[in-house]
């Protein structure tokens, strides 16, 4: 009888196991394709838009901090405030190049 619970489990665990490595690797996969920008690239994308919002907020770029950085299907985006806790987001189409500045 311990033997048969025992075999159950493993069984269980097994079945368990296998069916939740195969919904990980679609995901995975995903993850990969949204995430090709370059760190390089990434603080290239910081740098204009503490730019893009230091000039629409009349501030310097000093004062600018970008705190978040989503990605989307085919586009970037970034959200940040000013030291006046003017809230903006950035946005940047999926290659990087950026498309607006949103205040909020």
């Amino acid at each position: 009888m311990a033997k048969r619970f025992s075999c159950i489990v493993l069984t269980t665990i097994a079945l368990t196991t296998g069916c939740a490595m195969q919904q990980a690797e679609p995901q995975h996969a995903q993850t990969a394709q949204k995430n090709h920008l370059s760190a390089a690239r990434s603080l290239d994308m910081e740098q204009l838009c503490k730019g893009e919002a230091a000039h629409r907020y009349n501030t310097g770029s000093q004062h600018v901090n970008v705190v978040g950085f989503d990605t989307f299907q085919g586009s970037y985006e970034l959200r940040g405030y000013t030291a006046r806790e003017e809230g903006f987001t950035c946005s940047f189409d999926a290659d990087g190049h950026f498309l607006h500045l949103s205040m909020r």
